[in-house]
């Protein structure tokens, strides 16, 4: 194997995902490099489904092996909410500062600081055959929302053992830490070995 297929159109965790894979002989395809645009409706109920119904489409239409990730955030004072609908939620607000300033109220007003960022990726090889690959991070909701690295929810996450949140992280430093790394380097010892 190759090629490889990175099921997405996110700009930030293509960047990411390529820095991880950078050390690796295997060529790490985007939606760009092939020109498609077109996604299926992630309905699924937790990470790993949503991740399986974009790695599946991307190897039927390709016939590159190919994984995709699904990420979200899950915080304590939001009965461990929103989870897979990480995006959903961000999107309903008019802006993300709005929407971080919403989550901190509530942390501070239900007196829960913790939180967690959950990724799982789907591989898919061969039709309906999937491996999948989770990788977790613990950690808390910030006073305030600080940092210009990172994207979506990170200028509000301060893993565990850190006193920044990720957002203040450079990608290199981030990429040690993050759950998103955490089941890339699973999904690249699989691969390598």
């Amino acid at each position: 194997m190759r090629q490889l297929l990175f099921f997405s159109n996110n700009k930030n965790k293509i960047i990411e995902i390529k820095k991880i894979f950078n050390n690796f002989n295997l060529e790490l395809l985007s939606l760009n490099d092939l020109e498609i645009s077109e996604e299926p409706v992630e309905n699924g109920q937790t990470f790993e489904e949503n991740a399986k119904i974009k790695s599946d489409y991307g190897f039927n239409k390709t016939s590159i092996p190919c994984f995709a990730d699904d990420s979200g955030i899950c915080i304590e004072s939001l009965n461990w909410k929103p989870g897979v609908l990480s995006k959903r939620f961000l999107n309903n607000f008019k802006s993300n500062k709005d929407c971080f300033e919403s989550i901190i109220k509530s942390t501070k007003k239900n007196n829960k600081q913790n939180a967690y960022f959950k990724t799982s990726i789907s591989l898919t090889v061969k039709d309906n055959q999937n491996l999948i690959f989770n990788g977790k991070i613990d950690g808390k909701i910030s006073e305030k929302a600080t940092g210009r690295f990172g994207f979506g929810y990170d200028p509000i996450f301060i893993p565990r053992n850190y006193n920044k949140t990720l957002a203040e992280l450079r990608t290199r430093e981030k990429n040690k830490i993050s759950h998103r790394s955490i089941a890339v380097t699973k999904l690249i010892n699989f691969l390598t070995n």
